[in-house]
């Protein structure tokens, strides 16, 4: 279980915690795995939303946060195609668009015509944007090597190997549904 340790007052009165960190309903009775997942999950998107701006301004200070994923996406794939990054993240095309257009503003990427499709174009970082992203990544790393130095390297491991799970697992599960 992830630990709740930290959390603020807003956040600890939504559920309490007991003494070896199990949350528990306003009536005492334990929350159950899901629930307890639940919890754990809408904690880290808060924490990371509230986060993703600093981030994000770190790249560059009108990036928007919700732009970050999409750089790091396009830094991990470089050439990846528009509709390729709204199909990753779920969101519309007009989105990804739009936010590939300010990074193309803001001089973070450049957009080629796709070899293999005239009307679609390809994604990659500039030399500018990869820098940037590159120097907010490792400051990032810094920050959750500093939290978790009390962890073992294999818990490390196994939390971002769970993570990585839990992200295919609820994709597919929503593409099913």
């Amino acid at each position: 279980m992830l630990s709740t340790a930290g959390a603020s007052g807003a956040d600890a009165s939504e559920d309490q915690v007991d003494d070896v960190g199990g949350p528990f309903g306003d009536d005492g009775t334990d929350l159950g795995p899901f629930e307890d997942l639940e919890r754990e999950i809408r904690l880290l998107i808060r924490r990371a939303q509230s986060s993703g701006t600093s981030i994000a301004r770190r790249v560059h200070p009108e990036l928007d946060a919700s732009a970050y994923p999409l750089l790091a996406h396009v830094a991990e794939r470089p050439g990846a195609r528009g509709s390729d990054l709204a199909t990753f993240f779920g969101v519309g095309r007009a989105t990804v668009s739009r936010q590939l257009s300010r990074l193309a503003e803001l001089g973070l990427v450049e957009r080629t015509v796709d070899p293999e499709d005239s009307r679609g174009q390809r994604i990659t970082l500039t030399s500018d944007g990869a820098a940037r992203l590159d120097r907010a990544r490792s400051s990032r790393v810094a920050m959750l090597e500093g939290a978790l130095a009390t962890w073992e390297t294999e818990e490390v491991s196994q939390l971002a190997r769970l993570l990585n799970r839990y992200s295919a697992d609820i994709v597919a599960w929503k593409q099913s549904h």
